[in-house]
């Protein structure tokens, strides 16, 4: 019988404290985001691969692959960001089963309008706290870490 693993003290503060962190800074951001521009964390995690596309498009299987989402639940916001004029849906010239993601005016705006503040939000939790060695130390581990996860990922 296999001998279970467990984590030393040192390694279970570190995890716990990675846990709550990344719990507590999404809720603050994506609390802040909504409050300030109107906009959920799901519709900027949406808004922001397509205004950084030169054609500010995407197909939907792509944008999903970017977000680590399934097709339904992106379906389902695209859905509702194409109501508040955010996005629109086409079909997909290469394949007549795809679909392509479409940034608007509206979206443009939208995102042009929340990103300073975000941006702002993110320096002041988390990186204006690292100075650049611990900055480009995290980098690497994410960087590790996520290749681990996805051997493919770029």
């Amino acid at each position: 019988m296999a001998q279970e693993l467990w984590l030393d003290e040192n390694q279970q503060r570190f995890w716990r404290l990675y846990v709550d962190f990344h719990r507590h800074l999404e809720r603050v951001l994506y609390g802040e985001l909504l409050a300030e521009s109107g906009l959920s964390g799901a519709e900027f995690a949406v808004l922001v691969p397509l205004s950084e596309t030169p054609a500010e498009q995407l197909r939907a299987r792509d944008l999903c692959q970017e977000l680590g989402w399934d097709r339904t639940r992106l379906s389902h916001l695209v859905t509702r960001m194409e109501k508040r004029g955010l996005v629109r849906r086409s079909a997909c010239p290469d394949d007549a089963r795809g679909s392509m993601v479409e940034l608007t005016d509206g979206g443009r705006r939208a995102i042009a309008d929340a990103a300073p503040a975000h941006t702002d939000a993110v320096r002041r939790y988390l990186i204006d706290l690292l100075d650049v060695d611990e900055i480009a130390t995290m980098t690497d581990v994410f960087q590790r870490a996520l290749e681990g996860l996805d051997p493919q990922r770029d």
